[in-house]
C-alpha cells in the first residue's frame, strides 16, 4: 500500500520501520526532520507536511496527545484537507474519546474512512512488530488496514463498529498498567524497607501468583530502579490516566483508583519527574517510605 506515517517518536519510527520491510511505500512526517532520516535511507520519502503525507491510500497518525492529532488533522492544509477521498486515516496514538469521535465525524463528511487502531507495547515491542493493535471503526475500512496491522504487530483485537470504542478500551488498558505500577511500588517499598531482596521478591511473584508480562516488566524496572531512559514518560503516563477519567466522567462511572494514581503522577511531574519512565512512580513512593 501507499502509506503516510505522521509522528516518528520511539514508537512510531519502530512501527514505521517495519511497514517498509514488509514491502508498503512509506511517506513520513515528523516535525523534527532529522528523526525521518533514517527512514529515508530505508527507502521512505519525507513530506514537508502533515498534508503532504496524506496523499496516499492511508495515513497513520502516531503522535503524543490530543492537540498534536488535532493540529495534524484539522490544520490548513493538514490529513482532512488533503487525505483522498475514500482514503483511511488510522489513528494509532493513544487520544481522547472525545476526539476520536470528533475525527470520525469530520472524516465521514469529506468522504474519507476512519479507523481508531491504538496499540499495547512497548518501544521494544514496537521494533520486533510485536505490539497488540485494538482496532474499531467499520469493518470493510479496518479490513483494508489489516496488512498494515499485521506489519506492525503481532495480534490485532477488533472490539467494535465505533471507532471511538478502540480508543476507550486503549485508555483503560493504560489506566490498569498505572494502577499494577501503583500497587507494585507499594509493594517493593514495604519489602525492601524489611530488608528483602527486590529481585528475589520479582521471581517469587512472577513465577507464581504473578506471571502476566506486565508484572514482569514493571517489576523488573521497579527491582532495578532502571526509571531512565522512558520507554514511556511519566508525563504521558498522566495525560493517559486523565484521559480515562474524563471518560468515566463522561459515561458516570467512577473511577477512584484512577484519581489516586493521577496525583501520584501529578507529584511526579511537581517534582520535575515527568521525563523518566511513569514505573518511575514506583521511586517515588520508595521515597515517601523513607528508601
Amino acid at each position: 500500500m501507499n502509506v503516510g506515517f505522521i509522528g516518528l517518536g520511539h514508537m512510531g519510527a519502530a512501527m514505521a520501520q517495519n511497514l517498509l520491510k514488509a514491502g508498503h511505500r512509506l511517506v513520513v512526517f515528523n516535525r523534527t526532520r532529522s528523526k525521518a532520516e533514517p527512514l529515508a535511507s530505508a527507502g521512505a520519502c519525507v513530506a514537508a507536511s502533515p498534508g503532504e503525507a496524506s496523499r496516499n491510500d492511508a495515513v497513520i497518525t502516531m503522535l503524543a496527545d490530543d492537540d498534536a492529532v488535532a493540529e495534524a488533522v484539522f490544520s490548513d492544509g493538514g490529513i482532512l484537507a488533503e487525505l483522498p477521498s475514500g482514503a483511511v486515516h488510522i489513528s494509532m496514538s493513544t487520544i481522547s474519546v472525545a476526539l476520536s469521535k470528533r475525527l470520525g465525524e469530520a472524516h465521514g463528511k469529506a468522504g474519507q474512512a476512519y479507523v481508531a487502531a491504538p496499540v499495547f507495547g512497548r518501544p521494544e515491542f514496537a521494533a520486533a512488530a510485536k505490539l497488540i493493535v485494538v482496532a474499531a471503526g467499520d469493518d470493510s475500512a479496518i479490513g483494508r488496514c489489516q496488512p498494515l496491522f499485521d506489519a506492525m504487530g503481532q495480534r490485532t483485537f477488533i472490539v467494535g463498529p465505533k471507532a471511538s470504542q478502540a480508543n476507550l478500551v486503549k485508555l483503560s488498558g493504560n489506566f490498569l498498567i498505572a494502577s499494577v505500577i501503583e500497587s507494585l511500588g507499594e509493594a517493593f517499598a514495604l519489602i525492601r524497607k524489611a530488608g528483602v531482596d527486590p529481585h528475589l521478591y520479582l521471581d517469587i511473584l512472577t513465577s507464581t501468583l504473578f506471571s502476566a508480562p506486565i508484572y514482569k516488566i514493571y517489576g523488573g524496572l521497579i527491582a532495578d530502579e532502571k526509571y531512565e531512559p522512558a520507554g514511556f514518560k511519566m508525563a504521558l503516563g498522566l495525560k493517559d490516566v486523565r484521559l480515562a477519567l474524563a471518560a468515566g466522567d463522561a459515561l458516570a462511572v467512577p473511577m477512584p483508583v484512577a484519581s489516586l494514581v493521577r496525583d501520584h503522577f501529578l507529584s511526579g511531574l511537581a517534582q520535575g519527574k515527568g521525563d523518566i519512565d511513569w514505573s518511575g512512580l514506583a521511586g517515588l513512593i520508595a521515597r515517601d517510605a523513607g528508601l
